[in-house]
């Protein structure tokens, strides 16, 4: 009996601890991702970067946009939040080809 009333102890906290992070903390992390995808992003066109708001418990993730004259390009940002470093796929092709 005693290890559930643990175990639920344990799981009542953790909301708690993935919510701890302060809102400029999370303010931090977006503008990390924002910076470090902005960054890998193609370097004609016009470029807007969606940056999930938390991302996962390891990694940032954004989708890339790229407007040129011939079309719109998306790609998705990968940003390790531990290494602070950030890696970019190919575009994904057009719908319909």
């Amino acid at each position: 009996m005693t290890r559930l009333i643990s175990t639920l102890a344990l799981c009542a906290l953790i909301p708690f601890a993935a919510s701890a992070a302060t809102e400029e903390a999370w303010d931090q992390f977006r503008a990390d991702v924002q910076t470090a995808c902005a960054a890998l992003a193609p370097e004609d066109g016009q470029i807007l970067v969606e940056v999930n708001p938390f991302g996962s418990e390891k990694y940032g993730a954004a989708i890339v946009y790229q407007q040129t004259d011939a079309g719109l390009d998306r790609y998705v940002c990968i940003y390790d939040k531990q290494a602070q470093a950030a890696e970019i796929t190919l575009a994904f092709p057009a719908a319909g080809n």
